[in-house]
């Protein structure tokens, strides 16, 4: 999994000037799809069980929810 590492620490970080890109942007979602996908199939052939995607979505989850904060 280093080679994603790698592949993410390239994506460019949001500048103050960038158009701000709706959640509801159907573009967004539909990359979000292909993008899930993408990642499932790469696992899937790089030997991962479906058990071990469900820990990683699980954590991913994590990661967001805390990144998130008391919703009080």
């Amino acid at each position: 999994m280093a080679h994603a590492a790698t592949q993410t620490s390239q994506i460019p970080a949001k500048s103050a000037t960038a158009p701000a890109i709706s959640s509801a942007d159907p573009n967004r979602e539909k990359a979000l799809q292909i993008l899930s996908k993408s990642i499932y199939k790469e696992l899937r052939g790089n030997g991962y069980e479906p058990k071990q995607i469900v820990a990683l979505a699980t954590e991913i989850i994590s990661l967001v929810t805390t990144d998130l904060g008391p919703l009080d």
